[in-house]
């Protein structure tokens, strides 16, 4: 049954024009109501949804049709939606850019997916009456996106924004719901080509009231309710329940998640995936603590570990007994800071900080981008968790690369298809029972991937228990060959 569902989106004409700032305002002042939001963010990003999370003080969600699939966005939206609040879903780029001239995987298909109103943050810097043109275009270009409303944002004083404000209401007939005048003192810092994660940020709660500030200063927080509340009703709490008939629900496991400052890039919907059928998932600091606990599985994701690698480095013991548990075949699935992690070595400058040594590679950092977009692998060789055959849709971005590399119980899995990966040709780097490479994944784009994880993790625990932890041969041959939907 459907029913009422405030929801809205936030979007904008390009990238870097304050969109996360402005939701994450949102979410502040409306948490200060006492109104529950759930944040979402449109595509593969991962510090603007953690910084809408500590806003939110609850999961923010990403919704990717490109890694997901419209179903998938429609199911996971439906589930996670605010049952009793508003949910808040930030866009990314700009509102028609997509991967092709059609605008295909946009945050306007995404709109019109999920039947959200559009706020459209304008950014005002050396325009005036054009501004107006651009938000007409905006909503010529596709009358099913439903725009309702604009904020203007680096306005250049009173005489400025009312010039903007008044071309916009004449010559569009929107609402202006904001007008924010240029902030010398932005509540978040830029690095690389988004904001600084949450958990490398001291003064987050600073962050966060600065953020609430602009939205007491210069939004209309009830007017933007009220566009969040008139959007259609929708059928909440809709979803399909994991097929759980490839798990055994008497066998119960435990998956380790190394997340510290160093690696932090993890979907929710990943971890759900893993918990949703019935594994025991801790947390895990790579940084702090002394060696690996007792563990069934680990699963590595992506972070920033070149601004950590001299306390990586230092917890010696932790590196130490990482390797000896892959050595003795622990399945370990790790994504880009989580495979440079793996290596021997990471090189920044002049300084050469030694990582886990569980893969025989070394990585440098470089200035450059190296990796960037999203990838399409295919597997084309045998590796504990996918099958020969399977098709993988993913993303990656990354400063690092491969320096050295030997060969050694070593072989790559994965075809590039689309993206850099390793080498430009070659993704996925397998020893023992370890899958690492630079492409990030969503479970809810791949489901087989928990319940490989999941089957993984329960053979190294009957191995344990029944004969020790020895393995025979790359650790596959228990692994039958199964094949994605």
């Amino acid at each position: 049954m459907k029913r009422s569902c405030p929801r809205l989106i936030v979007a904008a004409l390009r990238g870097g024009a304050g969109k996360t700032t402005l939701s994450v305002a949102m979410t502040v002042a409306l948490c200060k109501q006492g109104i529950t939001v759930t944040p979402f963010k449109k595509g593969p990003d991962y510090i603007d949804a953690a910084w809408l999370s500590k806003a939110a003080s609850r999961p923010a969600y990403n919704l990717d049709t490109y890694l997901m699939g419209s179903e998938q966005v429609v199911q996971s939206f439906s589930r996670h939606a605010a049952k009793d609040g508003v949910s808040i879903i930030e866009g990314n780029r700009g509102l028609f850019d997509g991967v092709n001239a059609a605008g295909e995987f946009s945050t306007a298909e995404l709109a019109k997916l999920l039947q959200a109103p559009v706020i459209l943050v304008v950014d005002c810097d050396k325009v005036t009456r054009t501004a107006a043109a651009m938000v007409l275009g905006c909503m010529h270009l596709d009358s099913g996106v439903d725009i309702r409303g604009v904020i203007l944002s680096r306005v250049s004083g009173n005489r400025h924004a009312s010039v903007i404000r008044r071309s916009i209401e004449e010559y569009t007939g929107l609402a202006v719901y904001g007008v924010v005048p240029r902030l010398p003192d932005l509540p978040f810092v830029q690095r690389y080509l988004g904001l600084i994660p949450p958990e490398e940020d001291e003064r987050v709660q600073l962050a966060l009231e600065k953020a609430g500030a602009v939205a007491r200063n210069y939004l209309d927080i009830p007017g933007l309710l009220g566009v969040a509340q008139s959007a259609p009703s929708w059928k909440i709490g809709a979803f399909p329940k994991p097929d759980k008939s490839r798990s055994a629900p008497h066998e119960s496991v435990t998956i380790g998640v190394i997340k510290d400052a160093a690696f932090q890039f993890y979907y929710e919907e990943n971890i759900e995936a893993l918990t949703d059928r019935g594994a025991n998932v801790i947390q895990i600091s790579a940084l702090d603590e002394k060696v690996l606990p007792p563990v069934d599985a680990l699963y590595i994701g992506g972070g920033f570990p070149e601004t950590q690698a001299g306390r990586l480095a230092q917890n010696e013991s932790f590196r130490r007994s990482l390797k000896e548990a892959a050595e003795k075949g622990l399945p370990i699935y790790a994504e880009c800071g989580g495979f440079i992690y793996l290596g021997e070595s990471l090189t920044i400058g002049d300084h050469h900080y030694p990582m886990a040594g569980a893969l025989p590679v070394t990585f440098g950092l470089e200035n450059r981008p190296q990796g960037h977009g999203y990838t399409v692998l295919a597997v084309d060789r045998e590796n504990p968790f996918f099958p020969v055959g399977t098709t993988i849709s993913g993303h990656e971005f990354h400063y690092c690369r491969i320096l050295s590399q030997r060969d050694e119980e070593t072989h790559t899995a994965f075809n590039v298809l689309k993206g850099t990966g390793l080498n430009g040709q070659r993704e996925g780097l397998c020893r023992k029972n370890i899958l690492a490479g630079f492409t990030h994944l969503h479970a809810l784009g791949i489901p087989e991937w928990a319940v490989a994880l999941m089957d993984r993790a329960r053979e190294y625990r009957q191995t344990k228990r029944n004969q020790g932890p020895v393995l025979v041969g790359d650790g596959f041959d228990a692994a039958p060959n199964r094949r994605t939907g």
